[in-house]
């Protein structure tokens, strides 16, 4: 099998601490994100075995052209791991912004089906796997993530169907679902309040970047005959959601 890995919103948190895992491991890496400059520092850091391509995850004619060029030497991908995300802000469905709402289901549910379809012959000839990062909000509900969570679990349950649809080609899907990890996720959702995230994540131990990427290539890792269907994750400072009981 190639150890061509074709990872998505690799320019920051788990996309670029899978980069890092992947290519240490001996694997070469197609990474796609929306910022140049950053993608032009990992090409500077990892030189030959990370090809960049700048991409919006929104633009679903661009993300089959994409594929349809790679250059030579960077068309046998075997691993597709669609991590490239969005959160919208964290207010009340009812109150919220619906351009912002609808910007993540674009980029979290649409672009993710339109470049996992394009690659799929591909990942089909060589047996490959698909890993989605999914949440654990798509699990256990919580208030101002109603859009958020209703993608996460979207993603698992067409990671379930899709490995259903795939049965007999060889091809191994899996979606990963984390808890609380601590990367510039909390930043972005609250549009650069770095109050809020380092809120978010105090006195609590969260997981890190490298923690979820040491759990994708363990994923990848395994036997071809092997698949893991769901695998959550969480800090053990994290638990389940409490109910929640308004009272007049």
């Amino acid at each position: 099998m190639s150890k061509i890995a074709f990872i998505t919103g690799a320019t920051a948190g788990i996309g670029a601490a899978t980069t890092e895992v992947l290519i240490g491991d001996g694997w070469k890496v197609i990474g796609t994100g929306r910022r140049k400059e950053r993608l032009d520092t990992l090409a500077e850091k990892f030189g030959s075995a990370f090809h960049p391509i700048v991409s919006d995850m929104r633009d679903l004619e661009d993300l089959g052209r994409i594929v349809r060029q790679l250059p030579k030497g960077w068309r046998d991908v075997s691993l597709l791991l669609n991590n490239a995300g969005l959160a919208p802000p964290m207010d009340d469905f009812q109150n919220a912004d619906l351009d912002k709402q609808l910007n993540a289901m674009r980029t979290n549910m649409d672009g993710l089906i339109a470049i996992t379809r394009h690659l799929l012959p591909t990942l089909i000839d060589n047996k490959g796997a698909i890993i989605n990062l999914a949440s654990v909000a798509g699990s256990y509900p919580y208030r101002g993530g109603a859009v958020y969570g209703a993608t996460k679990a979207f993603l698992t349950q067409f990671s379930l169907s899709l490995r259903s649809d795939l049965s007999g080609t060889g091809v191994r899907v899996t979606s990963i679902e984390p808890g609380m990890v601590e990367t510039e996720f909390t930043l972005v959702r609250t549009e650069g309040d770095k109050e809020a995230s380092d809120t978010l994540y105090a006195d609590m131990n969260p997981m890190t970047a490298k923690d979820i990427a040491n759990a994708i290539h363990w994923v990848a890792s395994l036997p071809p005959h092997l698949n893991i269907n769901r695998l959550e994750l969480m800090p053990t400072s994290q638990s389940f959601a409490g109910f929640a009981v308004h009272r007049d």
